[in-house]
């Protein structure tokens, strides 16, 4: 994969408007064949998914066949938490 749009920071935006921004953002490299290939996706952090779910959408129109996506951490955007320093 390589990134072919650059895009505006995925932080403060909306999950419809992270999906927008990633949008044509990526590519499979010239010369590389992927037909017919299991792929793994790696993540560092995974939010709302749009990025890794770009990734995903090209790599299956270029002809892989199965995408799976692993995150090193996931953030919850559903949970507010403010932490104010105490115990």
């Amino acid at each position: 994969m390589r990134r072919v749009k650059a895009t505006a920071p995925q932080a403060g935006l909306s999950n419809s408007k992270r999906r927008l921004n990633m949008q044509g953002a990526f590519a499979v490299r010239k010369g590389i064949d992927i037909k017919g290939l299991r792929v793994l996706l790696i993540d560092d952090v995974l939010t709302t998914g749009a990025t890794a779910s770009a990734c995903a959408k090209v790599l299956k129109r270029a002809g892989a066949k199965h995408v799976a996506v692993a995150a090193v951490a996931r953030t919850d955007r559903r949970v507010s938490l403010e932490w104010s320093g105490t115990t």
